[in-house]
């Protein structure tokens, strides 16, 4: 076990991808022998301990490089449970070393050309561009934005490479023009309704248009899930170009599970031709809770976060992410999913503040269950100054039956089902349950749409389409013509 990390093993480091000269390949194995057995390193060529408080976030199983995924939990791993939830530790490090400012910088995604290789050579050759001497001296000085700014000069380069240039600021759009009716009424200060409609497990469409028809006046607009719990259905894409067709706003979720980043550059673009315009970067549920057999489990491309900051920078730029540029950029309307429960609520305002620097416009939240709960976390979101640059949709389902119930809090990351509606349904007849679900979810609504910071409902149906009218009509939040 590495000595400075609270995960379980050192994993095997990864090789280069070409040959190097003997200088850096004697360096890297100097490297490699040092932060090995000190911090787990995995020797990605693209080093990140000094801004997440010294823990290498490769030990995380999905390599995320900005922050936790919605299933952090304090106790584990979701995906390897025998492990800590390793950005759990790099936030609660942080926030202790008071240095949870740094977790801020939006971070790139791996360069592979550089894994495998060592860092080192990149520090050196930034303090020789810096000054060496100039760099050294700073070390004397008794001012500390001297050696602040010595320090930034020298390593913001070699972590921000000039294809990226993250940084920890908010980041407006350029346009305030609404792109979509779910945009327009949201700054209209409108309460909307957003609901999803479950892809079909086949190339068949008609239940698919009819769910969309049934829904389509009800609702600002409609979300397609993208392979939820890591199980294929029809496309997100498909589906929305169904909606858009059928007169429906839809909302394109893109899980960066089965993303590349130029898999994601080429669909948005495509998407937008099509006529979609909302998109909503999630990370997505790890393949260990997929179907077997169990497809790729190394690392991800690219987090929810690198989502949003590569999309941001297409509109707002008209960049690619190789820097080459766009006659039309695409239009859109840019969300992200937010988890008030997943772990401690100042690390998940944290971590929504990241995103919503990185270019998130809207969030819809993880199923909620306790509106207390949701209090505590939207409090922390306005001590970081999020809830005026941000609007905020919070996720309700409606319960079918006991397994569901029970599903849904074993299973789901982020989501926990308090132990009240858990007693609640083994106490009901199996013929009761799904009247039951809807009772909890109309209270459940008519506690959180009074909530402040909270703009709309994200209504999960989860395959049960037909009672998405039943439940806005009994709640009072059928929209006007």
């Amino acid at each position: 076990m590495a000595l400075f990390t609270p995960g379980r093993r050192w994993q095997p480091p990864f090789l280069p991808f070409k040959r190097e000269p003997f200088g850096r390949r004697l360096l890297a194995r100097i490297e490699r022998w040092t932060k090995g057995p000190l911090w787990g390193c995995r020797m990605c060529g693209n080093c990140l301990l000094q801004e997440t408080a010294f823990i290498c976030p490769m030990e995380c199983p999905k390599g995320m490089r900005n922050g936790p995924c919605g299933g952090s939990t304090p106790e584990r791993c979701y995906v390897d449970e025998t492990r800590p939830c390793i950005w759990y530790r790099i936030y609660d490090r942080a926030f202790r070393m008071g240095r949870e400012e740094k977790l801020l910088e939006v971070l790139p995604p791996l360069d592979w050309d550089k894994a495998g290789t060592e860092t080192w050579g990149d520090v050196f050759r930034s303090v020789r561009k810096y000054g060496t001497g100039k760099f050294l001296k700073s070390f004397f000085s008794r001012d500390r934005e001297i050696k602040t700014g010595a320090w930034e000069g020298v390593f913001r380069p070699v972590r921000q490479p000039g294809w990226w240039q993250g940084d920890s600021a908010y980041h407006p759009p350029a346009s305030l023009e609404p792109v979509s009716r779910l945009e327009r009424e949201l700054r209209a200060g409108k309460f909307v309704i957003t609901t999803e409609v479950s892809p079909p497990l086949s190339t068949t469409t008609g239940k698919l248009k009819r769910d969309i028809e049934m829904v389509r006046n009800l609702v600002t607009a409609v979300n397609f899930t993208d392979s939820a719990s890591a199980s294929p259905r029809m496309s997100s894409m498909a589906c929305c170009k169904v909606a858009a067709e059928l007169g429906a706003d839809p909302v394109l979720q893109i899980a960066a599970r089965d993303k590349t980043r130029s898999g994601l550059q080429a669909d948005v673009v495509g998407a937008n031709v099509m006529g979609v315009k909302n998109v909503l970067c999630i990370t997505g549920d790890h393949a260990r809770i997929g179907p077997t057999p169990t497809s790729n489990m190394n690392i991800l491309d690219m987090d929810a976060v690198q989502m949003l900051w590569i999309l941001r920078r297409m509109r707002d730029e008209g960049v690619y992410l190789d820097g080459r540029k766009m006659k039309s950029p695409p239009v859109l309307f840019l969300g992200a999913a937010a988890s008030p429960f997943a772990s401690e609520p100042h690390f998940q305002a944290l971590r929504e503040q990241k995103k919503v620097n990185a270019g998130a416009q809207f969030f819809q939240t993880n199923v909620i269950f306790d509106p207390q709960g949701l209090e505590t976390w939207l409090e922390a979101l306005y001590k970081r100054d999020v809830l005026n640059k941000v609007y905020i949709l919070a996720g309700v389902i409606p319960i079918r039956s006991k397994r569901m119930a029970h599903y849904l809090h074993d299973t789901i990351p982020g989501v926990r089902v308090p132990e009240w509606i858990l007693n609640r349904f083994e106490e009901t007849r199996e013929d009761d349950c799904e009247e039951l679900g809807v009772e909890i979810a109309l209270d459940l609504i008519e506690k959180i749409r009074t909530k402040q910071g909270i703009h709309g409902l994200h209504l999960m149906s989860v395959g049960w389409e037909a009672i998405v009218p039943r439940i806005i009509g009994e709640a009072g939040l059928t929209p006007s013509p």
